[in-house]
């Protein structure tokens, strides 16, 4: 199987830790030994979130006395897409001996009228009190919103439409190795009036940019591992209970939050609908067993999913003649 997996960024850092990089590379080796399983079997496309690290080399960037101005932030997104890449890519490499494995600093085209440039709902950095939200909000100009019982600034996410370099993620995949790409949803990027590439304010979901990537790479699954072992219905009530096997419609009829579960749903929706192959939500620890059906929730057309066995082998096709854009 070909699976994209999205990986959150809990995996990275648990709420409230200290954005320590000796904390986060202990836990990029964690959750490495609970993917490399799944790469010595399957061809994986490995993403991952951002949000913390962005947030934390903004704040740098904003009070470094050296600049005229702070970085902007498909620079930063860039600059997380080097670090973090860096550290997955040394762990896979190191849990996988002799095997190929590239990390990318890679582009996510957006359009430069997409909405959500107006309306922030994006979180980044660290979380804050009341207090201190109010005044970073006063100091910086920052949008702050409440992101469960504290506080985190919020940037603009327009929607992915496709990742840049797609193309060549296909070609490393065909090489047989294991790729590191659209960390963050990739750098930000718009077509100017000359048709030129351009980076904008913004982080993008990386969830959404999975979807994205998951279908132009024709991958049979998507998987987004989180903290939680499904998407729950009636969340926080004496009812709540986990939601094993659905399809799209009827996991969008829960109506759930646009700050937490609602994009790793909405992006595997997308991506069940736009190809008719499974998606699944679950932990990071459960990601073998969600491949074989066994854990997470999964999201297929008819709400049914037995395993890889229920992967449709794919149709011989003649060599290509030309490149095709992705």
């Amino acid at each position: 199987m070909r699976i994209v997996i999205a990986l959150g960024g809990n995996a990275l850092l648990q709420r409230g830790d200290k954005p320590d990089a000796e904390i986060q590379i202990a836990n990029v080796e964690t959750a490495v030994k609970a993917l490399a399983p799944l790469a010595e079997e399957h061809e994986i496309v490995l993403t991952h979130g951002n949000g913390p690290q962005v947030g934390v080399l903004a704040l740098q960037s904003a009070n470094d006395p050296n600049l005229t101005a702070p970085y902007p932030f498909d620079t930063l997104g860039a600059q997380t897409q080097g670090m973090i890449g860096y550290w997955l890519l040394q762990a896979l490499q190191n849990n996988l001996p002799g095997r190929h494995v590239a990390a990318m600093v890679n582009q996510t085209l957006v359009l430069a009228g997409d909405p959500a440039f107006k309306n922030p709902t994006k979180f980044v950095g660290q979380v804050y009190d009341r207090e201190q939200a109010d005044r970073l909000a006063a100091e910086r100009g920052w949008v702050m919103k409440e992101d469960g019982p504290y506080y985190r600034r919020v940037v603009g996410s327009p929607k992915p439409q496709r990742v840049i370099e797609t193309r060549l993620i296909r070609t490393m995949l065909a090489a047989g190795a294991v790729v590191v790409c659209a960390g963050g949803g990739g750098v930000p990027v718009i077509r100017n009036e000359f048709g030129k590439l351009q980076g904008v304010e913004a982080v993008i979901d990386k969830d959404l940019t999975a979807a994205v990537l998951a279908e132009a790479l024709e991958a049979d699954a998507l998987m987004i591992l989180t903290d939680v072992p499904a998407v729950m219905a009636d969340y926080g009530t004496p009812q709540q209970r986990e939601i094993t096997r659905s399809t799209p419609g009827a996991l969008r009829d829960l109506g759930l939050p646009a700050g937490s579960m609602g994009p790793k749903v909405e992006a595997a929706c997308r991506f069940v609908e736009l190809t008719g192959d499974m998606a699944a939500i679950g932990r990071l620890q459960d990601a073998q067993d969600i491949v074989a059906g066994k854990a997470g929730t999964i999201v297929t057309p008819g709400g049914n999913y037995g395993g890889p066995d229920d992967i449709r082998p794919p149709v011989p096709q003649a060599p290509e003649t030309r490149v095709r854009r992705a």
